[in-house]
């Protein structure tokens, strides 16, 4: 079953991974102030991942979108990442590196299959 797992990273910053049933992370977001913004990139994902466009910026020809949208791009490692871009053209989250496009794309198609996942509820940090 996939889930949200909201972290909180040692400079105090928020940040969650969509992780794929296989336990795999398969979208990282960017990281927020406070554990709020982290659920409503959360929300935001759920939102716009479904039907989201592709752009392939690898491509010859780029067909230009709207956002929301997902792009793909490769990385000075010669790996192809993608990231969801939303409504408001700010990066909400993106992949690890596939060694090729067509990983790529089947990443994005994880993304919009697992979506609508549930965030993982976590034991309050003992004191």
């Amino acid at each position: 079953m996939s889930k949200y797992v909201i972290t909180l990273s040692p400079s105090g910053k928020y940040h969650f991974n969509l992780i794929a049933s296989n336990g795999e992370p398969i979208l990282t977001s960017q990281m927020y102030a406070a554990r709020k913004g982290a659920v409503k990139g959360i929300r935001s994902v759920a939102k716009n991942a479904p039907e989201a466009p592709v752009v392939d910026l690898t491509a010859k020809e780029v067909v230009p979108a709207k956002n929301p949208k997902f792009e793909i791009f490769q990385g000075k490692d010669e790996k192809y990442y993608f990231r969801l871009i939303a409504a408001n053209a700010k990066s909400i989250g993106r992949s690890e590196g596939y060694n090729s496009l067509t990983s790529c794309k089947n990443g994005i198609k994880s993304v919009r299959k697992n979506a609508e996942a549930e965030i993982e509820k976590k034991a309050p940090a003992k004191k």
